[in-house]
């Protein structure tokens, strides 16, 4: 909460330089996504971004991942919107009470209570955790285990990220989407990871470094209802294989569905809460340190690989919906990015379509409108093999004439 207020340190307005095309907005919004929040105030900003070519507006949100995760962001973005052009301006609550700033010594003593009660929670914390590697084994020998970690195999987006970020987004057809999911049983879920693999590959093999394994992707899973602990950003994390090892794209989409089902099964025997019990025991100050010294040391250049990126998938809405009384044509998020794992694609379907946001560290993917460019080549391949998979349709027969 914030006693003084300004919108202007949150709500910023400039201009793409001319041609105001597609590369201009993207080289943008990556320098806004590479610029640190000011810690003395609410860790939001909206971007006004005018000058485009078409003539259209773009608007580009930023919020701390501490504060918004995939799902809350996406509620809190439609909130923002209406279903209507000319739907009337957002009002406050009539219920809301100013703010009232808590003090110095509550917030002193608020910490200092759950700095005490944080190894109460380590006995029955210690035996959860342990407990996860054999399982893990277990799981592994009988074929029911979703990829270890630091398994992954080693491209060019896994190493040290630094401050500057390259964007690029696309966009695709929901119903073609749909169309693969339903001629091969599948989920949307498992088409977009397979759309992934298929550009990934595509991107790979252009750079020369294609590994002869397969790329290893973290999904954000939402424990919103799940997990009892505080925080408004309740989210955990599931490995799967993207099956970038297989040609074919529908060995490759069965593959990556009958991976997602075992690490869905695998995931829901770990608790949704471990994570962020555990995160409890690790001071900011001492995890920040640890990570500024990992990046000047650049470890993650050479450590094993936790996984190869980031893919998120985020329900949208299914109708056209409006800001300020334009109505939103495209709508493409930028996850976070770590070190070891300089990439993020996020998806989120939006009246009718995909909308695919990428987001890398600069350094190790100079030339990310490459791997944009991939993904509808790599849905037009599903959907080519998709249309084989159907029937060829019967033709009538013709009745014979009669006469009156």
């Amino acid at each position: 909460d914030d006693a003084e207020f300004d919108i202007e340190r949150h709500v910023r307005r400039l201009a793409v330089p001319k041609p105001g095309g597609r590369d201009e907005l993207a080289e943008i919004c990556g320098d806004i996504a590479g610029q640190p929040l000011d810690r003395s105030r609410p860790l939001w900003e909206f971007w006004v971004i005018e000058g485009l070519a078409d003539g259209q507006i773009a608007v580009m949100s930023k919020m701390h991942h501490a504060i918004v995760d995939g799902v809350t962001g996406s509620t809190l973005i439609t909130d923002l919107c209406s279903l209507e052009p000319d739907a009337p301006p957002m009002s406050i609550h009539p219920a809301m009470a100013p703010i009232t700033p808590p003090r110095d010594r509550d917030v002193i003593a608020q910490g200092l209570v759950r700095w005490a009660k944080r190894p109460l929670r380590l006995p029955s914390l210690l035996p959860e955790t342990i407990g996860v590697v054999p399982t893990w084994v277990r799981r592994k020998r009988r074929g029911e285990a979703m990829p270890a970690p630091f398994t992954a195999p080693r491209t060019s987006f896994n190493g040290t990220v630094t401050s500057h970020r390259s964007v690029a987004f696309t966009q695709l057809d929901l119903a073609d989407v749909k169309s693969v999911k339903n001629a091969f049983g599948t989920t949307v879920n498992d088409v977009v990871l397979a759309l992934c693999s298929g550009a990934l590959r595509r991107y790979l093999e252009d750079n020369g470094e294609l590994p002869s394994s397969s790329l290893v992707a973290m999904v954000p899973v939402s424990v919103h209802g799940k997990s009892e602990r505080e925080g408004i950003n309740r989210v955990s994390g599931m490995f799967t294989t993207l099956a970038s090892d297989l040609d074919d794209p529908i060995a490759r989409l069965t593959a990556i569905a009958e991976q997602t089902t075992i690490a869905k099964a695998h995931h829901n025997t770990i608790s949704a809460s471990m994570l962020q019990d555990w995160a409890q025991f690790a001071p900011p100050n001492t995890l920040g340190l640890a990570v500024r010294l990992a990046a000047r040391m650049r470890l993650m250049d050479h450590a094993p690989v936790i996984h190869n990126l980031v893919i998120s998938n985020v329900p949208g809405p299914p109708m056209p919906i409006y800001l300020a009384g334009a109505r939103i044509v495209g709508f493409y998020p930028f996850g976070p990015v770590f070190h070891g794992a300089g990439l993020n694609v996020t998806v989120v379907s939006n009246d009718g379509h995909l909308d695919v946001g990428l987001i890398a560290s600069r350094e190790l993917a100079p030339n990310l409108w490459s791997l944009a460019d991939d993904f509808a080549p790599a849905l037009a391949e599903l959907v080519s093999a998709a249309r084989a998979t159907q029937p060829a349709p019967t033709p009538k027969r013709r009745r014979p004439a009669t006469r009156a």
